[in-house]
């Protein structure tokens, strides 16, 4: 039991020995003391006064010394209002840095044999085109959010939903087909994905150009301009070719489907790579060409139950109004599917895969009326998680130079990203010499952690659901909170506890209750203490920014204990080892909030 737990319980058997009554623990309030004031821990006493029938001062002066004869953690305390502040005994400091020293893991919970099971979709690409930015964003939160659901004792399963069908791969092909001249990664040197957004930008060029056309042709003859447009985009003859090659698709022809497969394997070996450097995996890729004809079906049920309606044009509805919203549409008049029905499929596919007990969707904001709309119809059909299905919301990225969008304008490619930040992370090293005495494999290592820390932390420290602004260059800054600063003071922690080894010291698995503590270091311990909180937290609240906060204050105060303290030429055997003690979990505390984050860190830096 940690110290919060044990002042709690022993708050409300002091109520119950005092006042005669039981309380709930929602009524024990119990906070870091301000540190204008002495103590460690603060009980607020309000809640009882019906129950003391006295003043908060007299209250709490009661409650205060009881704990202080009854519960051995307490060494003292003082009143300030209806604020009862304790001082926390150091033998209970000590007790509570040695559960810390031999839990590796300490504050996470492990999964057990009925834990409830997570299933968190993230990624979700299309084949058309490579990751950018907003994908970067999109898979960091994910996989962050799949090791914090982890670290709160759930099973977590991980997918990845990738939408390899549609009028958007026609295009990559059909440009492929009339100007590709064979062109494949290997005959062009580039990565699959780069390769096919290549063609699907050729496709949307030449489609402008005869749009443009047709255009003047139509507006010369009588129309006006919107309508001229309009006619233009429809009639073109790409997209009339590409609606053409959609529906031999559709129709499983075997020249197309060919086409595709090959097109796609291309991809998919880009997607890899910039997975693999990104440092996100997935349990299960599920692909839309799989689930759309499943959520046909699923609707058809829910047609034949009398849950959705079909018009007078064979399109499919459902009616939401009894919701507050309006009519959905499933299916369309000729049968084909919208986004709608592919997640239903989906859903159905991932229920018979896995007993699912919570669902996150990992989707930006622009999405939120979607999966408002998703919710009530998985619940409809059946999906017991449905109606408590979460959308972990996030919002747009955007540079310093304006926003970032998907088709035109300015698009940070995903590879691209990486490899600058990577570059940059060791320039800004080699010129603050932090390379000295190292090999070429060990610089490029550390650039690649340094580099993809930076990137990492720089997005997940900004809570989800705000847009926000990257800047690469900001990102990587060995001072502030930035990821390098968080890295570099844990291999500073590390080369530390190589200079002790050296000296031959020997960090004790168990400290002596009797050892030397001082108020920096028992606020270090209580920091530490608190990463479980953090942790309950941030799984609470689906929310990574909660995990990056917590490692910038637990690395500042760690920070500023070592300006203030020697380690190794601290002044007694005594005051060494408890501090090595102290440093030697500050680092496995930040190691561990980091790689919640999906960060690793370095050694030596």
């Amino acid at each position: 039991m940690n110290i919060l737990s044990e002042i709690n319980k022993a708050a409300k058997e002091a109520v119950k020995a005092l006042y005669g009554q039981d309380v709930p623990e929602k009524m024990v309030q119990v906070q870091k003391t301000k540190k204008e004031f002495e103590g460690s821990l603060t009980i607020v006493v309000f809640p009882f006064l019906k129950m003391s029938k006295k003043k908060p001062e007299d209250t709490a002066q009661e409650i205060g010394q009881w704990l202080k004869e009854n519960c051995k953690a307490v060494a003292d305390f003082n009143v300030v209002k209806g604020f009862l502040n304790i001082v926390i005994d150091k033998a209970a400091w000590l007790s509570m840095l040695n559960d810390i020293n031999k839990d590796e893991l300490y504050g996470e919970v492990a999964a057990k044999e009925d834990s409830p099971l997570v299933m968190i979709e993230y990624s979700s690409p299309n084949t058309n085109k490579p990751l950018h930015l907003g994908h970067v964003r999109n898979n960091l939160l994910g996989w962050s959010l799949a090791q914090i659901m982890a670290a709160n004792g759930n099973k977590v399963v991980k997918t990845n939903i990738v939408n390899d069908r549609g009028i958007h791969i026609c295009k990559s092909m059909l440009a492929w087909l009339k100007w590709g001249n064979g062109v494949t990664p290997e005959t062009s040197g580039k990565k699959g994905d780069h390769l096919i957004g290549d063609f699907y930008v050729a496709f949307d060029k030449h489609y402008r150009e005869e749009v443009k056309e047709l255009k003047a042709k139509y507006t010369a003859e009588g129309m006006d301009e919107e309508a001229a447009e309009k006619k233009a985009k429809d009639e073109a003859p790409l997209i009339k070719e590409a609606h053409e090659m959609l529906v031999k698709w559709e129709q499983g022809d075997k020249e197309v489907r060919a086409l595709w497969e090959k097109m796609n394997s291309w991809v998919y070996e880009g997607f890899d790579e910039t997975y693999r450097n990104l440092g996100v995996s997935f349990d299960k890729i599920y692909y839309e060409s799989q689930t759309y004809l499943k959520g046909k079906a699923k609707v058809e049920e829910g047609l034949e139950k009398g849950l959705f309606e079909r018009h007078a044009d064979n399109s499919v509805w459902a009616d939401l109004t009894d919701e507050g919203l309006d009519q959905k549409l499933l299916l369309r008049s000729d049968g084909t599917s919208v986004y709608m029905t592919q997640d239903i499929g989906t859903a159905e596919m991932r229920f018979k895969d896995y007993p699912i007990d919570k669902m996150i969707y990992v989707v930006g904001n622009e999405q939120n009326y979607h999966f408002q709309v998703l919710s009530i119809l998985l619940d409809r059909l059946g999906f017991k998680w449905g109606k408590e299905l979460v959308h972990f919301s996030y919002g747009m990225v955007e540079l310093p130079n304006g926003k970032m969008k998907s088709r035109e304008g300015t698009v940070v490619d995903a590879d691209d990203l990486i490899a600058t930040m990577v570059a940059d992370a060791k320039k800004t090293s080699e010129e603050l010499g932090k390379f000295n005495d190292m090999t070429e494999e060990e610089r490029n290592n550390i650039a690649r952690i340094v580099g993809m820390g930076a990137l990492k932390y720089f997005i997940l420290k900004v809570d989800a659901r705000k847009n926000m602004l990257f800047n690469p260059e900001e990102s990587i800054d060995f001072n502030g909170n930035t990821g390098p600063f968080i890295q570099y003071t844990y291999a500073r922690i590390r080369s530390i506890l190589r200079k002790a080894a050296a000296q031959g010291i020997v960090i004790p698995e168990v400290l002596a209750d009797d050892m030397p503590l001082n108020q920096k270091e028992t606020e270090l311990i209580q920091k530490m203490d608190e990463f479980g909180a953090a942790v309950r937290q941030a799984g609470k609240d689906y929310s990574p920014s909660g995990i990056a906060n917590y490692c910038y204050e637990l690395t500042k105060d760690f920070n500023q204990f070592y300006h203030d303290y020697s380690i190794l030429n601290a002044e007694n055997e005594n005051e060494k080892v408890v501090r090595l003690v102290i440093a030697k979990n500050v680092a496995k505390t930040i190691k561990n909030g980091m790689a919640l984050l999906g960060i690793e860190v370095p050694e030596r830096m």
